[in-house]
């Protein structure tokens, strides 16, 4: 009797964690899925991620787009406007979650030929009607003199 219990112990232990990891690893799935969208101008993909009131801001806030201009700028490119974006190769996933909202953070290495830049993001996600939704993207360039050990 006293290992049935200790079984059902460990059994309540270990589960959650592991399925702790694998919504984190949906989440860096579905991240990932957001890079690659963006690299190919899946405005599908985008029109289903983002959620109505997503924001975007970049640098220092130097530039802040929402939804309609993210989309926006995915049509144009399949289009045919030029973009000169070849990869976009996030890494360092960290993944925290509170109740429905998640937050995403890592590193994404952006080729766009002459000198890839690494910048840091951080996205929140948001889980309606059991679907996740990009909610809001933070990225910032990270200064060569910075990226020692990044």
């Amino acid at each position: 009797m006293k290992k049935i219990a200790t079984i059902m112990l460990l059994c309540f232990l270990v589960f959650p964690s592991l399925a702790q990891t694998q919504e984190q690893q949906k989440l860096i799935d579905l991240d990932l899925g957001w890079e690659k969208a963006l690299l190919e101008s899946d405005v599908d993909f985008l029109e289903n991620l983002l959620a109505a009131d997503f924001i975007w801001v970049h640098n220092h806030a130097n530039l802040i787009d929402g939804k309609e201009a993210v989309v926006a700028k995915a049509k144009r490119i399949q289009a045919g406007q030029a973009n000169d974006t070849r990869g976009r190769k996030s890494r360092d996933h960290k993944v925290v979650v509170l109740g429905n909202t998640v937050v995403v953070s890592g590193y994404t290495v952006v080729d766009k030929g002459t000198n890839p830049v690494i910048y840091h993001f951080m996205r929140t996600y948001v889980k309606e009607k059991g679907q996740y939704k990009l909610l809001a993207n933070h990225t910032m360039a990270i200064p060569d003199e910075e990226l020692k050990g990044k």
